[in-house]
């Protein structure tokens, strides 16, 4: 390492100190002076300490370092356990920033300085949004901490555990493709939800509608049906926010299959599009000047934590059910049995079809007719639900507003042909 180099590590070392200290600094400022344990200038001589203690590390025994690593430790923990003491405050945040300091002037002399700057900023971020993190800590509610657990358990625990081939006589199921694409669909619904739970019910329901069309337009459809029955005067409203939530369906489907398969997205993009913007639109102009007025109807919207084990297992169970629907269809009628299973499909979730076409080698052609026969008949169904909970008023609005969306679709297909 030439002293140039060494330089910059250093100087580094000394801004990384220096901003961690002035985050620290600025909220004990109202502290006189000598009665706070460590400021700006105590961590930024902290991470230069650090810094020094590692350049004299190069190259040999790094006994030193660990020795005043935890030298530095024993000191700082007296000064903060009396100063705990005077202020009866428990907290050991600022200690604990202070070793991070220490550690990580050192990894900027002895390691990769884009990871340490880096690390350097996490450490900023989680010290200055300690109102925000701690308003987060006391809003959530145990169903979503366990949600995020399973998450976690799902995709570093189970997948890896999985085997990565075929199990049946079909070549139809591979468990750990499924599990992966189970993960990803509760991942992007899981999004949806913490959305909804951040923006509040005071955004409104529209708000809610089309955030809540990222976790299940079906559930969003029935719930507002059901308000439609109650509310006959905000008809018109409900019905705009159902076909925003399937407009971001249509968005979501999208993202889904460009994740999995480029091509056919590229085949899908205009067609998902023209129907996307042609729902926002007409949600738009129903909506109109009854989105303030119904503000408030948002909190009748409840919409069910994503990753209950029971939904995870059901959707898992579906998405294995119609992969081995779709492969023995396809050796049983060719690429006409795929079509069929894509409508029956679409009766209850377009997602698991979408996700199966995606990964089967066939023409781009077949695979987006197949998405795009889901999409229709889910469409046409959340139609007939809407009717049948919410009344023949909405079912009506609904069955006009999603025929024309379809034909605008079916439209942008005949064009690309």
């Amino acid at each position: 390492m030439n002293m140039l180099d060494l330089a910059f590590r250093l100087g580094l070392a000394l801004a990384i100190g220096f901003v961690i200290g002035l985050e620290r600094g600025w909220r004990e400022r109202d502290e006189e002076e000598g009665q706070r344990t460590a400021g700006l200038r105590t961590f930024a001589l902290t991470g230069l300490l650090g810094g020094v203690l590692g350049a004299l590390s190069i190259g040999g025994d790094r006994s030193l370092l660990a020795a005043a690593f935890a030298t530095l430790g024993a000191v700082l923990g007296v000064f903060f356990w009396r100063e705990g003491q005077k202020h009866e405050d428990l907290s050991a945040t600022t200690f604990v920033a202070a070793l991070v300091t220490f550690a990580l002037g050192a990894f900027a002399v002895l390691g990769d300085t884009t990871i340490a700057a880096g690390a350097a900023v996490a450490t900023l971020l989680l010290l200055a949004n300690k109102e925000t993190l701690h308003g987060w800590l006391a809003r959530i509610t145990w169903p979503e901490l366990r949600s995020g657990l399973l998450l976690a358990a799902m995709t570093f625990i189970a997948l890896p555990l999985l085997p990565d081939r075929t199990i049946d006589p079909w070549q139809a199921i591979n468990p750990h493709e499924i599990w992966l694409m189970t993960i990803l669909i509760a991942a992007v619904s899981f999004a949806g939800y913490a959305a909804v739970k951040i923006a509040g019910p005071q955004r409104g329901l529209v708000l809610a509608a089309t955030l809540g069309g990222l976790v299940a337009s079906t559930a969003v459809t029935l719930s507002l049906a059901r308000l439609a029955r109650a509310s006959a005067a905000h008809v018109r409203m409900l019905s705009g926010a159902i076909l925003a939530a399937g407009a971001v369906m249509l968005l979501r489907v999208l993202a889904v299959v460009a994740l999995l398969n480029s091509p056919l997205a590229s085949a899908l993009a205009p067609v998902l599009l023209a129907g996307a913007v042609a729902s926002g639109l007409i949600a738009a102009v129903l909506v109109g000047r009854h989105v303030q007025q119904s503000a408030g109807q948002s909190s009748d919207l409840v919409m069910r934590n994503p990753f209950e084990i029971s939904e995870v297992l059901r959707f898992g169970a579906l998405l294995a059910v119609v992969m081995a629907a779709v492969t023995l269809a396809r050796q049983a009628y060719g690429d006409g049995g795929l079509f069929g299973v894509a409508a029956m499909s679409g009766l209850a979730d377009v997602d698991a079809l979408t996700l199966s076409a995606a990964r089967l080698d066939v023409p781009l052609t077949v695979a987006a007719d197949a998405i795009l026969i889901a999409i229709a008949v889910n469409t046409l169904a959340k139609t007939a639900y809407a009717g049948y909970t919410g009344g023949a008023r909405i079912g009506g609005l609904l069955l006009l507003c999603n025929t024309a969306i379809i034909g605008i679709a079916y439209g942008a297909r005949l064009l690309l042909q």
